[in-house]
């Protein structure tokens, strides 16, 4: 039984439940951080020293970085069609899921602090719209790729990459603003909502 630890609205914590549910992982889960147990205390910053979710235990083994999670537990659970063995294929796997955590994840982050969290110090209108703008650009990148491929992110069929980067495209569609035209996208998210997994952790109302 994998202990998961962090409240379920966050999106990296959804990742790892949406990995689980998609290999048919048992496991328990903790609220943490944000309103539930805290994460700067000596015994969760035991567990990971930078005081962020999700963190999970499967036996006497820790891992922290949501990531590096879904990586071991689709290497450790799953079944090379969701994370290929081969090399090549692998690293087309990889490449996405560490461009979501790098260049996606960054794009949207004015607008997200903005228009979902209200944040006071994120109102700017210049700012705000510059925010739009690059985050707008990055999905044009994604629209591109799924346009290429028809299917999924790293190929025709569902993989490792599509969790990451479905949780983004929900986040995307929920955030309240006048999204661009992007069609592939739009296919995607119909296509990753036939999946019970992303219904329950990713299509689910949370941004």
């Amino acid at each position: 039984m994998v202990r998961i630890l962090g409240r379920a609205s966050s999106i990296n914590v959804r990742k790892v439940l949406w990995t689980c549910a998609e290999i048919g992982i048992p496991f328990e889960r903790e609220d943490w951080g944000n309103g539930f147990k805290p994460v700067n205390t000596p015994e969760f910053l035991a567990l990971n020293p930078n005081a962020m979710v999700p963190v999970i235990q499967d036996g006497d083994f820790t891992l922290w970085e949501s990531n590096t999670i879904i990586r071991y537990l689709a290497t450790r659970y799953g079944e090379a069609a969701l994370y290929p063995a081969e090399a090549r294929a692998r690293a087309g796997v990889d490449q996405w899921i560490d461009w979501q955590a790098s260049d996606l994840n960054r794009s949207w982050s004015y607008a997200f602090m903005s228009l979902v969290r209200q944040s006071p110090s994120h109102q700017a209108p210049e700012a705000l719209a510059a925010g739009l703008a690059e985050w707008a650009r990055y999905m044009g990148i994604l629209d591109r790729q799924l346009a290429k491929t028809g299917a999924y992110v790293a190929g025709e069929h569902f993989s490792l990459a599509d969790i990451p980067i479905g949780l983004s495209v929900n986040r995307w569609f929920e955030t309240p603003f006048d999204h661009p035209h992007l069609p592939a996208v739009s296919d995607y998210y119909e296509r990753l909502s036939e999946r019970a997994g992303f219904r329950l952790h990713g299509r689910n109302g949370t941004p």
